[in-house]
């Protein structure tokens, strides 16, 4: 669950980070309002996209204004921009802040490492994948160990990396570590502080917070849960959600309908071997009943984009008899309009395969045939 920057530092200040106060508005008016009791007279603040992407300075989400009227100005001009596929509905009016240096500071779970890698630059203000690519050596990075936590060696580590001067080492080692511990606190897979900004007074300030929550805590932090903003997430993600499925859109033409997570990965890594692009991440579910099949079809069909769509389905708990018979009785309920590749194996393979065949569906055997037909497919070339 992705959280908009003003709920983000609201969980980070409650973990004693030094956040840039603002009041969220909805309306130019209520913007207007929000300059006057935050800035007064002769004051400078930024008004803010509140959207669940990046980009939003360079998309023109983000303006000052020196004005009750610059604001109200600047707050019309953002509401209802569309940025990266998001719609803005608020804005958050934040204070100036007179800015002597800025830094990126991010913790983000590492698979690979087992642990929660924190990440930081002295190149703070721009996208870290842009410093990344640029220039690696400036990212700073350690791994807190899953059972030890972030230790001070660590923190210190850090700091050194980017050059803090003994002086303030003190108050950037609090907020890095307070840092982690809203990561753990709340059950993160991403924290970022961007720009983490030292200012003309020497104090450490995080003007700009993101974070994104694991699903997997929301049961038991219902706190959580209630900031989730049903307006700013996607339709399609949400049905899907409703109904016990696991869906999550992606940006290519091939439609997947999977059961298991893992089985899904896969499925899209052997689209994209063979040069294809998924459109979605889409697990099933183990039951994979009739009922969930049509779901799922009108799920990937509800994207415009989608040219072939690929059936990868294994008959393990469920048997691929029962899977083929709800595939069909999909292949009904809805107008499938694009070409489909069906895979199906395991328990009762060749009943399933046999009553595909009756319906008029063939099938393919291999991960790698599935994945080649339905490129084809999604390019114009099957045969």
């Amino acid at each position: 669950m992705n959280l908009h920057e003003y709920q983000a530092a609201g969980l980070m200040t409650e973990q004693g980070i030094p956040t840039n106060p603002g009041i969220v508005a909805t309306t130019p008016s209520q913007a207007a309002d929000a300059f006057d009791e935050l800035a007064g007279p002769g004051g400078l603040v930024a008004v803010k996209a509140q959207v669940h992407t990046g980009g939003r300075g360079k998309a023109g989400g983000i303006k000052l204004a020196r004005s009750a009227d610059e604001a109200r100005d600047a707050a019309e001009a953002i509401l209802g921009m569309d940025i990266n596929g998001h719609i803005v509905r608020k804005v958050l009016i934040a204070p100036g802040v007179d800015i002597q240096r800025e830094y990126y500071l991010g913790a983000i779970l590492d698979r690979s490492a087992r642990g929660i890698t924190i990440m930081a630059s002295a190149e703070g203000g721009v996208d870290i994948e842009e410093v990344a690519a640029r220039s690696p050596e400036k990212i700073v990075r350690v791994t807190a160990d899953r059972q030890l936590g972030l230790l001070d060696y660590q923190i210190r580590e850090v700091a050194f990396g980017l050059g803090i001067e003994p002086q303030l080492m003190s108050g950037f080692n609090s907020v890095l570590r307070s840092l982690y511990d809203t990561y753990v606190h709340n059950g993160a897979t991403l924290a970022e502080i961007n720009p983490l900004v030292l200012t003309s007074d020497d104090h450490w300030l995080a003007l700009d917070s993101k974070m994104t929550i694991d699903d997997n805590i929301l049961p038991y932090r219902p706190d959580l849960e209630e900031l989730r903003d049903i307006e700013a997430e996607d339709a399609t993600e949400l049905k899907a959600r409703a109904n016990g499925i696991s869906f999550v859109k992606l940006d290519g033409d091939i439609g997947c309908v999977v059961n298991g997570a893992g089985l899904a990965m896969a499925t899209m890594d052997a689209i994209k071997l063979f040069g294809g692009e998924p459109a979605n991440f889409l697990d099933v579910g183990g039951g994979a009943t009739a009922d969930q099949v049509a779901l799922a079809l009108e799920l990937v069909l509800a994207d415009e984009a989608v040219k072939a769509i690929l059936f990868n389905i294994f008959g393990g708990i469920t048997r691929a008899d029962l899977v083929a018979e709800g595939i069909v009785e999909a292949r009904k309920r809805v107008d499938v309009r694009v070409p489909m590749v069906i895979r199906l194996v395991g328990t009762n393979q060749e009943e399933g395969r046999r009553i595909l065949a009756e319906a008029g569906l063939n099938t393919v055997e291999t991960m790698s045939e599935a994945a080649q037909a339905v490129v084809a497919a999604a390019s114009g070339q099957a045969g």
